[in-house]
């Protein structure tokens, strides 16, 4: 799927902001491991396996008519066969219906692991936690 587990993580973006499930299905680990795969999104509980978490996918995507990720402070590393990426999803959403067409902008920090297999670098774990604002002015 991807050289590295930085194209992974960039690929995981990708597919969200294209809100195609078939990508994100492709980033995230399965065989052996699809039981092991866990998210947490901001302000949900806790998902485990691959099923409940692409589930989950096709809810948000569902309900997403547009969203776009600028990471920053991304960093990478790589230990053997598992790699762990950390950044701020700094995010701004849109929605058609809207009398502006935007609804939020926000920032996420996220912990993604990847671990490496056969087809490649596949996300095991994505985890983000809101930013708060006040935070951010201090």
């Amino acid at each position: 799927m991807s050289d590295g587990p930085e194209a992974a993580n960039t690929e995981y973006y990708a597919a969200f902001e294209a809100g195609d499930l078939d990508r994100m299905a492709a980033v995230w680990a399965d065989g052996p491991l699809a039981s092991d795969v866990t998210c947490v999104h901001p302000g949900w509980p806790m998902l485990r396996g691959r099923d409940e978490v692409l589930r989950s996918w096709a809810l948000i995507m569902a309900n997403t008519t547009y969203i776009q990720f600028v990471l920053t402070d991304v960093e990478c590393g790589v230990y053997g066969d598992h790699a762990v990426v950390t950044c701020k999803e700094n995010m701004l959403t849109a929605d058609d219906e809207s009398e502006t067409g935007f609804l939020a902008g926000g920032s996420t920090v996220a912990t993604n692991v990847f671990v490496r297999g056969d087809e490649g670098w596949r996300l095991l774990l994505h985890h983000g936690s809101p930013v708060l604002g006040i935070a951010e002015e201090e």
